[in-house]
């Protein structure tokens, strides 16, 4: 996951941590803020959840290449 994009979506929507923690169900800030720093990964279930939020494909957000997508590196017989 690209930590700073999460940051960067996060801020650029004028959203704070606290926000997203309340959001999200976290007691605390740090419960989110753990998942930005790299800290802690999310669940499936949290990432889903942090790109509903957002407005933001959760392939976008959290993966590197689409999930969907097959490697381009593969022998075909």
């Amino acid at each position: 996951m690209t930590l700073s994009k999460l940051r960067k979506v996060r801020m650029s929507q004028g959203k704070s941590q606290t926000f997203m923690a309340k959001k999200l169900g976290y007691k605390y800030t740090s419960g989110y803020a753990n998942i930005e720093m790299g800290r802690t990964k999310p669940t499936l279930e949290k990432a889903l959840h942090i790109s509903d939020i957002l407005g933001v494909d959760i392939n976008d957000l959290f993966f590197e290449q689409k999930l969907h997508e097959k490697s381009k590196n593969t022998n075909s017989a």
